[in-house]
């Protein structure tokens, strides 16, 4: 059956140049760090770069926003201007999914999330892109919900409004088409 998560030598050169030369343009959200050494590591993973290929073909905009010492890891955020086009009008998790009876969404992020290889932000890794740049002025984006607030039905998400980052609740099985969700990945 053969590895899926591969990309073919001229996509991964499409995504290596994509992520280039989007760390070039915004040297805000990695100050200190090379290009040349982040392209070795991805090169080094190549499921990883498939992960990073699949946030960009989503809308995502991936980019490079840290790099944890301790665990010698590059931090990737989706980093587009609004939550990424090709994942929104999805319910949270597969039980809110399976819950509705009618009108349901096509898919929901956690699985889709999975799928891709990465893990949605936290309250905490969505606070840091927003320092960063302000993202989610026109939609929001499904954040990972606390186990609690999930026992009981509820899932969150943010946006920034106001200049504030605001951090709502919802059912976990409604969607909207304004509402997708951002990912991060390590490297």
């Amino acid at each position: 059956m053969g590895n899926k998560k591969k990309l073919l030598p001229q996509q991964r050169d499409k995504i290596l140049l994509e992520l280039k030369n989007r760390f070039h343009k915004n040297m805000h959200r990695h100050k200190g760090l090379n290009w040349n050494e982040v392209e070795v590591r991805l090169t080094a993973y190549p499921e990883k770069l498939w992960s990073l290929n699949q946030m960009e073909s989503t809308g995502g905009q991936p980019d490079v926003v840290g790099y944890d010492k301790k665990k010698d890891e590059y931090i990737f955020y989706d980093c587009s201007k609004e939550s990424p086009e090709g994942r929104r009008s999805l319910c949270y998790d597969t039980e809110a999914l399976n819950s509705r009876k009618e009108n349901k969404p096509k898919n929901n992020v956690m699985d889709v999330a999975a799928a891709m290889g990465i893990e949605l932000l936290t309250e905490e890794q969505y606070r840091e892109l927003q320092e960063l740049e302000a993202v989610d002025a026109k939609t929001s984006s499904w954040i990972k919900t606390p186990p609690a607030i999930r026992k009981l039905g509820g899932a969150i998400f943010a946006d920034f409004r106001y200049e504030t980052v605001f951090i709502y609740h919802n059912g976990a099985s409604s969607y909207y088409a304004a509402r997708g969700f951002r990912g991060t990945l390590r490297v």
